[in-house]
């Protein structure tokens, strides 16, 4: 938070800063301090009046990822990759190749394992995206954690007819006809392979059930007949 501030205001005095997060000033100097040692480039105005700043280009190339959100880069650039667009695209390939030499081996094998679940198909047609909306930020977060940690899933689902049930899947797959993402799943209700609307998922929670991943030869026949929800 100090850091960001200390970018972006060309004039920072210590005195302001501690008034502004209500500490001392001993304890600014004192984080100001830390983050030189951190190395981070800050500059301080002697005198009357003088103030600190944080240099505008430190921060290029020191961007700092959790796994969960490194992961989360890496599948986004796999799918951008597959789906073959040619604007701002270029340097994909090494922003890749930077982030997974920053994986131990063990990391990466995983990291492919989940790249190798998420299927592109083509582009949905203009009757489907006329239907498609946002699914809710809560079902996507129960999703995403369900389908890295291969765990089921509860959710509620609408179909196009409008009638609502309650499932439990285990979320093997995703596909992306753009711009609808579907799972592909195994749906304990129906007792076999099923594909389900994200944005038709009412609601969505993540159990503590884990689930052997099956081959996705199991799935084809219902993605090559198109057997998708519109």
């Amino acid at each position: 938070m100090l850091a960001v501030q200390l970018k972006q205001d060309a004039h920072c005095t210590v005195k302001d800063l501690a008034l502004q997060h209500g500490v001392s000033t001993r304890t600014i100097a004192r984080d100001i301090s830390l983050m030189r040692d951190q190395g981070m480039q800050i500059d301080a105005d002697r005198g009357r009046g003088g103030g600190v700043r944080l240099d505008r280009n430190w921060g290029v190339g020191r961007i700092n990822l959790t796994y969960a959100e490194a992961v989360d880069l890496l599948i986004s650039i796999a799918v951008a990759e597959q789906m073959n667009s040619p604007m701002f695209l270029a340097n994909l390939a090494s922003v890749r190749r930077q982030l997974v030499a920053s994986f131990s081996p063990q990391k990466r094998r995983q990291i492919d394992r989940l790249k190798s679940r998420i299927m592109i198909g083509v582009t949905a047609s203009t009757f489907v995206q006329a239907s498609a909306s946002a699914p809710p930020k809560r079902v996507v977060q129960a999703l995403h954690q369900a389908f890295i940690t291969q765990t089921e899933l509860e959710i509620r689902y609408q179909r196009e007819d409008g009638n609502t049930s309650n499932r439990q899947i285990a979320p093997h797959y995703l596909l992306l006809k753009y711009p609808i993402w579907y799972v592909v799943a195994f749906d304990h209700l129906r007792g076999g392979p099923r594909i389900f609307r994200c944005d038709r998922m009412l609601t969505a929670r993540r159990t503590e059930t884990s689930f052997r991943l099956l081959p996705v030869e199991s799935f084809e026949p219902s993605i090559a007949n198109n057997d998708l929800p519109l």
